[in-house]
């Protein structure tokens, strides 16, 4: 009886290990294929953890990373003017003008057979308000070369007769004035304290299009050497300049004028990237001398064409590196030629700054003091002088009033 007993007791107790064997292994099972546990029960609601995917909180702003001009433009748009002048060309009016067969079976002026014809011409820019009594500075290119009349519309809509009180063909920049009083003005800002990818507004009218504002950075400072202008200083920018914006404003972060854009480079004539402007430091000067001379004073030390010192050039000059430029020609008689420069002498500095290249030597000369004496260091036959040339003035090319 006793044996019965427990015989039964340890076949109940082997069911009961058996079957929570397997229900665990069920639940094991349903744990792995990502279902639910098989017990009875609310399912747990899931559990947010640190690598739950948040929604980006909206950003503030027109536009995230690049500056607000709004107020900048709002400030300045009026001082931006509309330039356009009219020029009388006289041309010959003969059809065989440019044809090379013609001149070459008849030779001469064909304009002698068959006269010669004026022809207007029309050109259009942008311009800068500067001083609230009337002065407007813009592109010597966007008045021209010959006397031109030339028209302003202002801020308001007004269309205003200008005069042309004088031009600097070395800068490519012009000064006009028209009769109005408590015009709006860009303030002047200091170009030298640019800096190389800070953001600048163009403000101008590019194809007719008025008081167009693009925005950019300074891709480049003291660009020289592009063949625009004869002194070479100029602003490198991407904001989008296209033909018409030629003689508008370039405007910093704080509504100043820093540059006066003057030409853009294009293989196609409309914007590529690449856009240069007058700093404003110089144009300050241009416009004051202007103002009060009708012209440009620079200095000068005669005539005297100088040339990169390449490799090749340094060696046959027994020159120990390529710093400096080499004089090619020169005027006899002038100042430098009677002080003792040369034709092969190489400059490497004027009044103690070290010249590294063609632009840089007119830049530096034309900018001393007249009736100065500038102090040019010249290597010649592998030794180093200092030649002392008086600086006299340098004789305008093309002066208005």
């Amino acid at each position: 009886m006793v044996k019965r007993f427990l015989l039964s007791v340890l076949l109940v107790a082997t069911g009961l290990v058996t079957g929570l064997a397997l229900s665990a292994r069920v639940a094991d099972r349903d744990t792995v294929m990502g279902l639910p546990p098989s017990i009875e029960g609310p399912v747990p609601e899931p559990v947010e953890t640190s690598t739950t995917t948040q929604r980006p909180a909206p950003v503030a702003g027109p536009l995230a990373g690049t500056p607000d001009f709004t107020g900048v433009a709002e400030r300045t748009l009026g001082a931006v003017t509309n330039i356009s002048a009219v020029q009388v060309v006289r041309r010959r009016t003969s059809p065989f003008a440019n044809d090379p067969f013609f001149q070459y079976f008849f030779g001469g002026d064909p304009g002698d057979m068959f006269g010669y014809g004026n022809r207007y011409e029309s050109s259009l820019g942008s311009g800068v308000v500067v001083s609230a009594d009337g002065y407007v500075v813009t592109n010597n290119h966007v008045v021209g070369q010959n006397n031109a009349e030339v028209t302003v519309a202002i801020g308001d809509r007004r269309e205003l007769r200008a005069s042309i009180v004088g031009v600097d063909s070395w800068t490519d920049l012009a000064l006009l004035k028209v009769d109005a009083t408590h015009l709006p003005v860009v303030p002047w800002g200091d170009s030298s304290k640019l800096k190389v990818a800070e953001w600048v507004m163009a403000i101008g009218n590019p194809f007719s299009l008025n008081q167009t504002v693009t925005l950019g950075v300074v891709s480049a400072l003291g660009r020289a050497g592009v063949g625009i202008a004869t002194y070479e200083d100029f602003i490198q920018t991407d904001a989008a300049i296209n033909p018409g914006n030629s003689g508008g404003a370039l405007i910093n972060g704080r509504g100043e004028l820093v540059g006066i854009n003057t030409a853009i480079f294009s293989q196609s004539g409309g914007y590529q990237g690449i856009g240069f402007a007058v700093p404003s430091n110089l144009v300050r000067r241009v416009v004051d001398d202007l103002r009060q001379y009708g012209e440009v004073r620079r200095g000068s030390i005669g005539y005297v064409e100088v040339s990169p010192l390449t490799t090749r050039l340094a060696e046959e000059l027994r020159a120990p590196d390529t710093e400096g430029v080499v004089i090619t020609q020169m005027t006899r008689g002038s100042a430098a030629y009677e002080a003792g420069l040369r034709p092969g002498d190489i400059v490497k500095a004027v009044n103690g700054q070290a010249i590294a290249n063609p632009s840089q030597f007119v830049r530096t000369v034309a900018d001393a003091a007249i009736g100065s004496t500038a102090r040019i260091e010249v290597m010649r036959d592998g030794k180093t002088s200092t030649v002392r040339v008086p600086v006299e003035r340098q004789q305008p090319r093309t002066t208005r009033r």
